[in-house]
C-alpha cells in the first residue's frame, strides 16, 4: 500500500469506527458516498471531483464521535436539548479532520452537509452559491438516505415519497438543480441498487429478533455467524431463491462477538476506487 492509500484509508476507518458505534446505520456511509458519486458523475463533474465528493460522503458524520452514545443510539425521538449536541457534529469534524494531509479532500463535505439554500442550514447558516458543490451533493444525498432508510422510530419510506419530498423542498433545503438530477434518476430506477444495501449486491439485512441492522459483509458465506450489536442475538446467514436472509440461532454473542469491527474488504475497495483518481493530481 502506497502512502497515498494509507492516508486514505487512515479517513476511511476513522469514518467506519463512527459508525460502527450506531447499531441501526449500518451502510449508511457507503449509501451516501455511493449516491454522491452517481450525482456528481450525472452533474458532469471531472472525475477527480467525482472521486473527491464521494470521499466527502463517506466521511460526511466523523465529528458524531463526539456525540454521546445515549443521544446517538437513543430509541425515539431526540428533545430539543439532544439535538442541539447532534448538530455539533459537522464542527467536531472539521476540527477532527484538520491537520491531516488529506484534509481538503473532505473538509466542505464534513463541515457544511447540513447547510441549505435558503440560509436555514447549519452550522454557519450559508445560503445559494456560498455551499460548496461537495456540501450540496452530500446535504442532498444524506437526506434522501435518511428518509429511505429505517430509524428506531419509523420505518424507512419508499423512494418515490422521499423523491416527492425532495421536490417540494427544491430552493430551500435542497439544491434545486442537483436535486432535480436525484429525482430523475431515482424515477429511472438508478438508485434501486443502492437503497437497501450495506455494500455492493449485499441487501440491507434486520437482527431477526429485534429490528436494528446487521451488517453483512463481503466474504460473509453462507453459514457464517453474523451478531446484534443491539441485543446480542446471533444469526446465521442462509439463501433462499439467491436471496440473503438471517436465521436466528437462540444464542447470544460472547463479549468478543460484539465488539465493533471493520468492513476491510469494503475500505480497501473504496481506498482502489479513490487513490486512482487522487494520484493524477499535482498535490497529491
Amino acid at each position: 500500500m502506497n502512502h497515498l492509500e494509507q492516508l486514505l484509508k487512515s479517513l476511511y476507518v476513522m469514518a467506519a469506527l463512527v459508525e460502527a458505534r450506531d447499531p441501526y446505520t449500518g451502510g449508511h456511509l457507503w449509501r451516501v458516498s455511493q449516491f454522491s458519486r452517481l450525482l456528481a458523475e450525472d452533474s458532469g463533474l471531472p472525475a477527480s471531483d467525482v472521486a473527491r465528493i464521494a470521499l466527502g460522503g463517506f466521511l460526511h458524520d466523523l465529528g458524531k464521535v463526539g456525540v454521546p452514545d445515549a443521544i446517538l443510539n437513543k430509541p425515539d425521538r431526540l428533545t430539543d436539548d439532544e439535538y442541539a449536541i447532534i448538530k455539533t457534529h459537522p464542527l467536531v469534524g472539521e476540527r477532527l479532520l484538520s491537520g491531516h494531509p488529506l484534509a481538503a479532500l473532505a473538509i466542505e463535505a464534513v463541515l457544511s452537509h447540513h447547510e441549505t439554500p435558503d440560509g436555514q442550514g447549519y452550522p454557519h447558516r450559508l445560503s445559494g452559491d456560498a455551499i460548496t458543490v461537495d456540501a450540496r451533493i452530500v446535504g442532498l444525498t444524506d437526506a434522501f438516505d435518511a428518509m429511505t432508510s429505517t430509524r428506531p422510530y419509523r420505518r424507512g419510506m419508499p423512494i418515490a415519497k422521499a423523491l416527492n419530498i425532495i421536490e417540494e423542498n427544491l430552493g430551500s433545503q435542497f439544491d434545486r438543480p442537483l436535486g432535480e438530477r436525484l429525482i430523475v434518476l431515482g424515477h429511472a430506477g438508478a438508485l434501486d441498487h443502492i437503497v437497501g444495501h450495506t455494500d455492493t449486491a449485499i441487501p440491507l439485512q434486520d437482527c431477526p429478533m429485534c429490528g436494528p441492522t446487521i451488517v453483512v459483509r463481503r466474504g460473509d458465506g453462507v453459514g457464517t455467524r453474523v451478531f446484534c450489536r443491539h441485543c446480542g442475538g446471533t444469526a446465521v446467514i442462509e439463501q433462499n431463491d439467491g436471496a440473503i436472509r438471517l436465521v436466528p440461532t437462540g444464542e447470544r454473542g460472547d463479549a468478543m462477538d460484539l465488539q465493533p469491527g471493520l468492513d476491510v474488504a469494503l475500505i480497501d475497495g473504496l481506498i482502489a476506487e479513490s487513490s486512482r483518481v487522487l494520484a493524477l493530481l499535482p498535490t497529491y
